[in-house]
């Protein structure tokens, strides 16, 4: 694995403006969001909403993953975020969930979830998942991919490409009168063949106009993960696959998670509508 050293955090740029006209999911300025008592099969029209707000999402990834290279901040990643949503009538979901400080979550080498893009530098070899999401239309769309910065070695490689087919594997797998807990079992299966973990403790989850609707999707085998697949349910995937363990750490922000042994750590996620035969997914640019 790279020799890079751990990560440590950076300095805080100040908070980034969203233009007036542009709608703010209800949670902005709260400290928590209300609680989802909806249903988790939406309507057609919420699901057409949901299409354009994955579409920006995705765009908007990609056009921050543009930048990434050796001596480019994770807070000029999220500035490209920002004005691309923003630009589009997009609010940025993260900006103001629960006091989250920015409008995506970059999250380098060790980092597994909700790292906070401020003054680090990413640096030759690095791995760097960005995870963006976008409410317009009155709902949400959620997406993340990791990405190679520079020169990467040949083990951190490979973990990314095998955590983008493990998503890819976790979609298909998805059909109209299974459990949940399908999802999770194909991740493991194909991720225990490489050894390695699988984070337990951080879910996909039900989506709509909720960030978080309260419908987990765990990437292991659950057996509580009882829920039969019916379509029209909306919800992400989002595998995260470390070269270690599966265990974590906290920082002291409250939000960056970390794995415990810091070796290297890659996710991807999409958000999906169930179909009468498989899943559609929304997050394609």
């Amino acid at each position: 694995m790279s020799g890079q050293s751990l990560l440590v955090p950076g300095e805080l740029s100040p908070a980034r403006s969203v233009p007036g006209n542009i709608r703010r999911p209800e949670y902005v300025g709260k400290p928590a969001p209300t609680p989802y008592t909806g249903p988790e099969v939406q309507s057609a029209a919420t699901i057409e909403a949901m299409r354009i707000a994955g579409r920006i999402a995705a765009q908007a990834m990609e056009e921050a993953a543009k930048l990434i290279a050796p001596g480019v901040t994770t807070d000029e990643l999220d500035r490209v975020a920002h004005e691309y949503m923003c630009d589009h009538g997009a609010y940025p979901s993260t900006l103001g969930y629960r006091g989250f400080p920015k409008s995506l979550c970059s999250s380098v080498n060790e980092v597994i979830c909700h790292g906070i893009p401020d003054s680090t530098v990413l640096r030759d070899g690095d791995i760097v998942n960005l995870d963006v999401t976008a409410f317009i239309g009155g709902v949400h769309g959620d997406n993340n991919a990791t990405y190679l910065c520079g020169e990467v070695d040949e083990e951190s490689r490979l973990l990314v490409e095998r955590t983008r087919e493990a998503l890819n594997r976790a979609v298909k797998a998805v059909k109209p009168g299974r459990q949940i807990n399908v999802i999770g079992r194909v991740i493991e299966s194909y991720a225990k063949r490489f050894g390695y973990g699988v984070v337990r403790d951080f879910t996909g989850h039900g989506i709509n106009s909720s960030f978080h609707s309260g419908l987990i999707i765990p990437h292991y085998d659950s057996p509580h993960a009882t829920t039969v697949i019916e379509p029209g349910m909306t919800f992400t995937i989002e595998p995260m696959l470390t070269l270690g363990t599966h265990e974590y750490d906290m920082w002291a922000d409250g939000w960056t998670v970390v794995t415990k042994d810091r070796k290297r750590t890659a996710q991807f996620e999409h958000t999906l509508v169930v179909t009468d035969t498989g899943a559609e997914i929304l997050t394609l640019p």
